[in-house]
C-alpha cells in the first residue's frame, strides 16, 4: 500500500526543489555573507598585527598551528581549512626564515613535522603580544556571552558542512 503524501510535504518538497530558499537557508546565506565579510576585516586587521614581527598572517597562522604540537603540514592545513599545497608553500618560506623545522615524523616516513624553532616561538610570541589587546577590546565590544554563543553557532555549521561533505 502507498502512502499519500501531506499536502504540506508536496509543498516542502517542491520548495526545497525549484530552487527556493527556506528560512532556515536565508538565515544560513546571511550568515555566510557576513562570514565573507568578517574574513576580509580580520584578514587585513591580521597584516596590521603581524607586520611589525615581519609576518603575514598566512605565517601567523602556520606558526600558531604548530604551537602546542609539532604537526604535519596536511593537518595543519585540514585544520585551517586550506590546501596542502599552499601551506607547503608557507611552511617552506617559515623554514628557509629559521622560523620552523621540519622533524622526522615517527608516524610516517614522508610526512614530516612542522615544529618551531626558537626564533619562530619569539616571533610568534611578540605577534601574540600584539594580538591579545585588540582581541580584548572587540571582545568587550562585542560581549563575551555573545561571542560565546557566536562561537557554539559556528562550530554547528562547521559540524554540519563537515557531515555534509562526509555523505
Amino acid at each position: 500500500m502507498s502512502k499519500v503524501p501531506r499536502r504540506q510535504d508536496t509543498v516542502n518538497s517542491r520548495l526545497s526543489d525549484n530552487g527556493v530558499r527556506t528560512p532556515a537557508g536565508d538565515a544560513f546565506s546571511g550568515l555566510v555573507v557576513r562570514l565573507f565579510r568578517l574574513n576580509g576585516l580580520i584578514a587585513a586587521e591580521g597584516e596590521n598585527l603581524t607586520r611589525p614581527a615581519g609576518q603575514t598572517t598566512a605565517r601567523w597562522q602556520v606558526l600558531a598551528s604548530a604551537e602546542d604540537a609539532p604537526l604535519t603540514v596536511a593537518q595543519i592545513a585540514r585544520t585551517l581549512g586550506l590546501a596542502r599545497q599552499s601551506v607547503q608553500r608557507v611552511a617552506d618560506v617559515l623554514e628557509g626564515d629559521g622560523l620552523i623545522s621540519y622533524e622526522d615524523n615517527p608516524r610516517h616516513q614522508r610526512a614530516r613535522l612542522v615544529t618551531l624553532t626558537e626564533k619562530g616561538r619569539a616571533t610568534l610570541a611578540r605577534i601574540q603580544a600584539s594580538q591579545r589587546p585588540w582581541a580584548n577590546q572587540l571582545g568587550a565590544a562585542v560581549g563575551e556571552r555573545q561571542l560565546r554563543q557566536a562561537n557554539a553557532v559556528l562550530e554547528r555549521a562547521l559540524e554540519a558542512i563537515a557531515a555534509r561533505r562526509a555523505r
